[in-house]
């Protein structure tokens, strides 16, 4: 009869630290794995009036959670890219005296059509078309 006891005890006490052991575990699994989120996707952004670039060649703006650069050259034309590095996703910043895209990361540049012409950076930055509509730019992907 004392045998059947112990088992009983020892079953019930593995039972409780099993679930312990698990109640500690699961929190901290749970904090170390993301959870998953949707993306939603963008296909279009308004960014602003015309008119708000009248003393500024560059700004940053957020597409989705991608963040672009929009550019404008001495004639006036708008162009998009990615503000994203494409050697290690540090935000490019626009320089007006170089006429150029630039990485303060690794010293990596790029030219005003996205083009890499020197440091690490692998590959081209994105682009994004850029309309103007109703005195209104308008930037879109170019997958839409």
């Amino acid at each position: 009869m004392g045998t059947n006891r112990r088992k009983f005890l020892n079953s019930l006490l593995g039972i409780g630290g099993i679930g312990a052991l698990s109640a500690i575990i699961y929190p901290i699994m749970s904090y170390l794995v993301p959870p998953k989120i949707a993306e939603v996707k963008v296909n279009s952004l308004k960014v602003g009036p015309v008119s708000d670039f009248a003393n500024i060649n560059s700004k940053i703006v957020k597409f989705g959670r991608t963040p672009v650069i929009l550019l404008k050259d001495n004639q006036g034309n708008f162009k998009a890219l990615s503000a994203t590095c494409t050697h290690l996703d540090c935000i490019v910043q626009f320089d007006n005296e170089q006429q150029q895209i630039l990485c303060a990361c690794h010293g990596g540049r790029y030219d005003l059509t996205g083009k890499n012409v020197s440091g690490p950076p692998p590959k081209p930055l994105k682009e994004f078309n850029v309309n103007i509509i109703d005195n209104e730019i308008r930037i879109t992907s170019q997958e839409a």
